[in-house]
This record gives structure tokens, sequence and C-alpha cells, in this order.
């Protein structure tokens, strides 16, 4: 048989043909034009967007017996030799099966002399970046200072791998992945050359599977020819490619949305049940939320490449839901995803996943909350958006019963006469007068501060993994080499940290360290705590011992005289007291 694909086939022959890369072509042409055509050129990009073809159409364009010219004749014995393949000084090597130093010995050999047809010797290694290191260095000289006779021209889709000696040699060309538009015009118009009839929808399905490169697509397209009949539509499109269609997929989305368990399963059961591979499905259902999101953020609608039947129905779907909502359960559905990949049972997982996005509350701004806040503080009502509250009172904390009976609000007061009483008839002082207190006095004692409960203490206990992620705001080794901790627990006034091992906590035993986790401590359970490590070797270490100045600010802090004036005053109590390096 001697059919041609349509990857083969519809290569370009010049130019012209090229299909996106209009940076890239247009240098190259006046490069032709002007003669300045580097002696090493390197293109490097994705898979399938052109890399070898341009090197093939320069070959042919720098020996084109009627250059120089934008585009070669393709009619003249050199160009015709070239396409044929035929051309004997035309070298296309593999870099990936002649990657050895002897084969880049060999090549030097053969350059040495003219060519024998055309005008250039012309050197092409493709995927450049498989040879080794002793061949690059190989080639180091001869590539800085080639015969007038060769041109070298190299082709990679991992540039990072290419030694920096030789990325300075080359003329480098970076080709990006071919747009959407240019794909679809470039596949439709094969779909007319080939006879067959492509619905709108099944291209765009294979435009978005292609993924930005051409030979892809047409490998797909040339598949999918294979399939179906004068006419392709969308349903050959996914039965052929296994594909999920994409009606599921925004069933599943809605369903992941909406709270709606029993679809959301039905639809993924409908999935396994074509036998889809899961990974391109997780992949499929990311996409759907990230179109979701771009939907409802302000000027990226050029980045969502779907069909517009599509996009309408994803922005009816996401105006109905709070961007931070969204966000939410794409964080949600990337976590199960990742477990999923790495479990014995992934769907089990997958439908794990599912139950806590849909059984996760709505997401509401921290800047409402606030808002919220402040209209009860100030004595407003809520707005009739948000769901009712029962009413806020705040009322001052009463000093002492007063036995005097007070007047009723409405009525007023019957004025007293006034007589004229005697000094012994004289009602005494409200407030009697008294010596002033020592001064040793006035102060109130530290001891009895030291037995005052603290709101916003915590158990050593139950909130330790809240202390953790506390400390990895602040210090993240400090958190890791805390989680290696055996047992954590609160005895006689001491948090008592044992380890096993007395190298995970070589750190955290230094004095300076010592003093900063103390801080933080004191800072998160509000309890005056001493830290004490306890190992195998059961030697103290210097930290544990001299840690009290955290301790010492922390009192002389709560027993500030403005401090308990300001408590006394405002009838109020010490709630926490920070002394690390954030209340500073």
């Amino acid at each position: 048989m001697s059919y041609l694909v349509l990857a083969r086939k519809s290569r370009p022959q010049d130019f012209d043909q090229v299909v996106g890369q209009i940076p890239v072509v247009k240098t190259l042409q006046n490069s032709l034009i002007r003669e300045r055509v580097a002696h090493a050129i390197l293109f490097s990009g994705v898979r399938g967007v052109g890399k070898t073809t341009l090197a093939r159409i320069m070959a042919k364009a720098i020996n084109c017996e009627k250059g120089p010219a934008k585009n070669p004749c393709n009619s003249c014995p050199s160009c015709l030799e070239i396409t044929a393949g035929s051309a004997l000084d035309l070298y296309e090597i593999d870099g990936a099966s002649n990657r050895g130093i002897q084969e880049i010995r060999e090549l030097k050999e053969k350059i040495r002399f003219l060519p024998t047809s055309l005008k250039y010797k012309i050197i092409i290694i493709d995927e450049v970046h498989m040879l080794t290191t002793e061949a690059f260095n190989a080639l180091l000289k001869t590539l800085e200072e080639p015969p007038k006779h060769v041109f070298f021209m190299f082709a990679t889709t991992e540039l990072h791998k290419i030694p920096i000696t030789i990325l300075s040699r080359c003329q480098r060309y970076e080709l990006k992945r071919v747009s959407a538009p240019e794909l679809s015009t470039h596949f439709q118009r094969l779909a007319q050359e080939e006879g067959v009839a492509i619905d709108p929808a099944a291209l765009d399905l294979i435009v978005r599977e292609s993924e930005g490169s051409v030979r892809d697509g047409l490998s797909l397209l040339d598949q999918v020819f294979s399939y179906g009949e004068a006419t392709i539509s969308i349903d050959d499109v996914i039965q052929v490619l296994g594909l999920v269609s994409r009606d599921i997929i925004l069933k599943l989305t809605r369903a992941l949305l909406e709270k709606d368990s029993a679809s959301a399963f039905q639809a993924l059961n409908e999935t396994f049940s074509f036998g889809v591979d899961l990974k391109r499905f997780t992949n499929d259902l990311l996409a759907a939320f990230r179109t979701l999101i771009l939907c409802r953020i302000e000027g990226c609608q050029e980045l969502i490449d779907i069909p517009p039947q599509e996009l309408a129905l994803f922005h009816e779907l996401a105006k109905n839901h709070s961007p931070q909502t969204i966000h939410m359960k794409l964080n949600l559905l990337m976590q199960g995803v990742e477990e999923m990949r790495y479990s014995s049972q992934p769907r089990l997982v997958l439908e794990s996943s599912f139950l806590k996005i849909i059984q996760a509350d709505e997401v509401v701004a921290v800047s409402s909350l606030l808002g919220k806040i402040d209209t009860l503080l100030q004595g407003k009502t809520l707005p009739k958006s948000t769901p009712s509250a029962p009413p806020v009172e705040v009322k001052k904390k009463q000093q002492s019963p007063d036995p005097t009976p007070q007047p009723h609000p409405e009525t007023k007061p019957t004025p007293t006469p006034v007589t004229s009483l005697s000094k012994e008839q004289m009602p005494p002082p409200l407030i009697e007068e008294q010596p002033p207190l020592p001064e040793e006095e006035s102060l109130p004692k530290q001891e009895e501060n030291k037995s005052i409960p603290r709101p916003h203490q915590r158990d050593v206990r139950r909130d330790w993994p809240g202390f953790i992620e506390h400390v990895k705001d602040r210090k993240l080794w400090m958190a890791q080499d805390l989680q290696r901790a055996d047992s954590t627990r609160e005895v006689d006034g001491e948090l008592q940290l044992r380890f096993s091992d007395p190298a995970n906590c070589t750190l955290l035993r230094q004095k300076e360290n010592v003093k900063l986790l103390t801080e933080f401590v004191l800072d998160f359970f509000q309890k005056d705590l001493r830290l004490h490590f306890i190992t195998p070797d059961q030697r103290e270490d210097e930290g544990t011992q001299n840690n009290d100045s955290p301790h010492k600010l922390r009192q002389r802090l709560a027993n500030d005289p403005l401090v308990l004036m300001a408590t006394e005053i405002f009838n109020g109590q010490i709630g926490d007291i920070r002394v690390g390096p954030r209340s500073r």
C-alpha cells in the first residue's frame, strides 16, 4: 500500500504553507534575501509545530538554483532532490540513535569534502539534546568555525538540556504552539481537499485535543477520516478518540456546584462505562472549573478556548456562584485528583472527593464578614439578603446592685424643698476621704495576677495541630522539626517534648531557637509554659534552663500599672498577651 498519512502528505514545501510561526518565517525569509543566513540555526519548541519542516525548507532555499528568494522554487534539481530525500549532500541525523562521539567524528570527516551535487552541505540533527556531553564537546570547534560550504540546523523539544556552549554558537528560533483558529482553518481546508465534511463542533474538539501541535491534530484527523463516512459528527470524534462527552462534563460540573450528589455519581458512572482513561477525564473536569473561574474574571475571555455555544453554557453556570466558591471546589478537586493518581482504588478516591466538594459550604469573602461585624457593632440592622441572626445585645458589666430605687423614666421626680440644716444634721459625704496607701500597697501583688485565668487559653493535647500551623506561618523549619516529636504533653507548667532521636531536636535546643519557640508557645497557648526536651540521652540543653526572658517579659506586661488601670477603668480582664516577633 502506498497510502501516505496526512502528516506526511500535507508537509509544507515552502514558507507560505507553514501554519503559524509568522515571526520565525519572516526572519528566515529576510535572512535569505539579504544573504545573512547563520551557519548554525537551532529550532526549539513543542512537538509537531514545524521544527524539522523549517530546517528542510531552509535547506532547499539555500541550495535553490533560482535563489536568493523568499521561497524555494521546488522545480530545480536541487529542490527536487531534497524534497525526494535523495540529496547526497543533505545529512539528516536522528540525535537519539546517533548520540555518541564516534558518530560526530564520522560526521566531521564527511563535511571536510566539498559538496557533490548541491551548492552547500546541510547537516540537520533532530532531537539534538540527546547527544552525549562528549559528542557536544567534539562538535564545539567545528560549530564555531565551520567550513564555508556547510550549514548546521538543529531541532529540539528540550532546549534546557543543550549546553550553553552550543547555544552561544547558534542562532535560536523559538517556535510557539499554533493557535486554535489557525489550526481550525488548516484542518478545514485539508478536510475539503479529502472530500470529507466535518461538523464545526467536531472540528473544535479535534483542535482542542491537538493542544497546538499540527502533527498531533493531523494524526487525529486521519484517524477520524478512517472511521467516519462522508460527514463527521462530534459523536464520531468522541467514539474514535475515547473522549468524554462535553455534556457529561458539564453535567458533572453543574452537579458539583449545585450539591447534587445523585447527578454527580450518575455522570461518573457513565464515564466509567465508556472505559475512559481517568487521567484524561479528570483533566477535562479540571479544565471545566478553570473555564468557570475565567468566566468570572474580567478581561480573561480570550484565554478560554472552547466553542461559543459551550462558552455560553459556562457563563450561565458561573454567574450563579461566587469566584471564591468555584476556586475552593477547584482546589478540593485538584487534591482529590492528586490522591487518585497514587491510590489502588482510584474510583473510590474520586467519589470521596466528589462528596467532599458537594458538602463544602459556600465561601463568603472575609471583607464581607468584617463588614457585617462592623454593622452589628454599630447597632445597625443587617440587610435583608443576609441570613437572619439573633439580635446581639452588648451590656456593660454591672458593678454592684444599687439599693436605691430608680424613678420611672416617664415620671419626673418631685423636687425636694431645700432647707437649712445644721452641721450635725448634714448627711455623710458619698465618698469618704481616705489616707493615701503606701507605695508598695498601691500596686497589686504579682502572685494574685498569676492565678487569673485567661479567656483564650488553649489545651496542649487538643490544640497541638493548630500550634504547628501557627509556627509554620512564622518558621517553616521549626514546624517541621516539631512534627518529628513522638509525644507532647503539659505537666506542672512545662511543655514536655519527647524525641526518640536527639538529632531531630538539635536545632530546636539551641539557645536562640528555644527563646523564639517559647515566645510562640506563650502567644498561642496563653499559658506560662516552659519548654522541656526529653531525649534518650537525657541531656539538659542550655536553652531550656535559660529561657526566662519571654516569661519575664510576659509577666511584666501583665502587671504593668497602665494595663491594670485600663482593666479597672473599663471593668475588663486581660485576654491575649503576645511577646512574639510579630507583636513587636
